[in-house]
């Protein structure tokens, strides 16, 4: 995905929510803080969003321009609409949004996850692309580990769980070192 294709699904969204706000958690939300992200990052075709002032309407976004919609079709990437608890975030997550608002998004704003934020939600997801991700993140020099390590002490996981990811962060950086 390109950050002028984000701008379209951000319009398109704010258009069919009736919300001029929303949030894009997922990969693509690193578009917000580096509308140039390395190409590797930007693999996925599909934004996670939801209206941030009408969450619940996340569903209409995900009918009406989600996978395998016209839109779908007609453009090569789509919306995939999500509720706010899909994503396990740090505290304070919202506080450090990242607007994405340009003429493209006709006065709605896209609110990004910081990069922080979101390799957080990303290692708490688990899944293999998201490791994948993570670790193309941390290769782009685009996280700092003591900043990674602060944010998953600030979001609520078990004990156990927080060890085990703090642990994989470790081992992500000592592995991209050893490559360098």
């Amino acid at each position: 995905m390109k950050r002028s294709q984000l701008e379209h699904i951000i319009r398109a969204a704010a258009t069919i929510a009736d919300d001029d706000d929303i949030v894009i958690v997922g990969s693509q939300a690193i578009l917000g803080q580096y509308p140039d992200a390395p190409r590797e990052l930007c693999v996925s075709i599909e934004a996670d969003v939801w209206p941030r002032n009408h969450p619940e309407r996340w569903e209409l976004i995900d009918g009406s321009i989600g996978e395998l919609s016209m839109f779908h079709e007609t453009f090569g990437y789509y919306a995939q609409g999500v509720g706010r608890e899909t994503a396990v975030l740090p505290d304070e997550w919202e506080q450090r949004l990242v607007p994405v608002s340009t003429p493209t998004t006709r006065g709605a704003t896209g609110w990004c996850l910081e990069v922080h934020d979101l390799v957080i939600s990303k290692y708490v997801a688990g899944r293999e692309k998201d490791g994948l991700f993570v670790r193309g993140v941390i290769a782009h020099r685009l996280v700092e580990e003591p900043v990674l390590l602060e944010r998953l002490e600030r979001t609520e996981l078990t004990p156990e769980r927080r060890v085990e990811l703090a642990a994989r962060i470790q081992r992500d950086f000592s592995d991209q070192n050893e490559r360098s």
